[in-house]
């Protein structure tokens, strides 16, 4: 398998100088994204033509001569943020190809100088990024000091700075690795995805729902009325607006954990995983489930599931979205339609008397979908391709 690309995330320490640098690159990074984005609207509103990465590119050098303060910052950060304007170009016109009523990207946006997500992005040219124990060395910065939390492995590619909500300064060092694999395992299993239960397996196993952002409702209520009741441009309304994204950030740290260290766990004990592919956009419509599904966060968890198996040759197989995993009885296959109540939570089979736990049986129902897709789509190979290695035909038990 070749090598990786992996991201290692660290809090920089700064000097109060590095900590303005920084800001005026966000900021000058940002002033060149809305420059060029306003040049190539006012271009096709005009002539009907618009501006590639290149000639933009070419304009930048213009341009820096006749802002002096566009030269005090990096000049990798000011090309990358053309890079972005010239994919997110693209991702508009791409999705504009797709079904209709299923499009996700819009037309490229001004960014706000107060929005959400304030970053740049620099790339390693002739040893201008470097990593001696707990110290980082940036274009134009210099050496910064880092909370050193794991060893980075690999060769640097490039590293991104970004400033969150509450002032605090992260690092992401992306770097092409080599994964240590996990030794190869039998088992098989089925998820069925939930919110009064994160997970029920096919084996039984029940992980609890921590549901993180309901307990921690009470917090974000007071944060938010204390937010809201400070006069605007006061200091106690910054130090309100800080202890409301340090716990939105709290937050998003211990689902995060509980994510990677759930996805982990059944990568490593797991050689075919198999799960429901669940339409997230469409399912939060429902205004009195859509909290807790945006809590649980299923999409990310499948995302982690996904490039973990890639890294360590397992496999995660998708069923169908209308498929009918809680109506069907796995040992008989007979649909039940009473089960689409949600509140039946255990039922007897109607054909074979069995009894069922409706999640324990969605799983299982999607282990055996899962099992026989995957079967189907190679036929009946003497081996079956698992993120473009070799897996032995024993590890698929129907």
């Amino acid at each position: 398998m070749p090598p990786i690309q992996k991201a290692f995330k660290f809090t920089l320490i700064l000097t109060h100088n590095q900590e303005v640098l920084i800001n005026k690159t966000i900021g000058c990074a940002r002033y060149v994204y809305n420059h060029f984005l306003g040049l190539k609207k006012e271009l096709y509103a005009s002539e009907g033509k618009t501006l590639n990465y290149n000639a933009c590119s070419q304009q930048l050098t213009i341009l820096k001569k006749e802002i002096e303060w566009l030269k005090e910052v990096d000049k990798f950060a000011l090309q990358n943020s053309l890079k972005n304007l010239e994919t997110a170009y693209k991702n508009f016109f791409a999705d504009l190809k797709k079904i209709k009523g299923k499009k996700g990207v819009g037309f490229p946006k001004f960014k706000k100088k107060h929005g959400r997500k304030q970053s740049y992005k620099t790339n390693l040219t002739n040893n201008n990024i470097q990593v001696i124990e707990n110290r980082l060395k940036l274009p134009k910065l210099g050496w910064v000091k880092f909370h050193k939390s794991q060893d980075i492995t690999g060769k640097l590619v490039n590293v991104t700075i970004t400033r969150t909500s509450r002032g605090k300064y992260i690092a992401s060092i992306l770097c092409e690795t080599e994964v240590e694999k996990y030794p190869q395992v039998t088992q098989n299993i089925g998820l069925d995805l939930g919110i009064k239960s994160y997970l029920v397996t096919s084996v039984g196993e029940v992980v609890d729902n921590p549901k993180y952002y309901r307990t921690q409702k009470r917090k974000l209520r007071k944060a938010h009325k204390k937010l809201s009741r400070s006069i605007k441009g006061s200091s106690n309304r910054v130090k309100a607006k800080i202890k409301l994204a340090r716990t939105y950030e709290r937050i998003t740290n211990l689902r995060n954990d509980f994510l990677h260290k759930l996805s982990t766990r059944l990568i490593k004990e797991n050689s075919i995983i198999c799960i429901e592919d669940l339409r997230v956009a469409n399912m939060v419509k429902n205004h009195k489930l859509a909290l807790s599904i945006s809590d649980a966060s299923w999409t990310k968890f499948v995302t982690m599931l996904e490039y973990k198996a890639l890294w360590h040759d397992r496999i995660v197989q998708k069923v169908g979205t209308f498929y009918p995993s809680s109506q069907t009885c796995n040992h008989c296959a007979f649909i039940n339609p009473l089960v689409k109540d949600l509140k039946l939570r255990e039922w007897s089979c109607p054909n074979c008397a069995s009894y069922n736990l409706r999640d324990v049986n969605a799983s299982l129902n999607i282990l055996s979908e899962g099992l026989r897709i995957l079967t189907a789509a190679v036929g009946a190979p003497d081996a079956i391709y698992a993120c473009g290695e070799l897996v032995s035909p024993e590890l698929v038990q129907v």
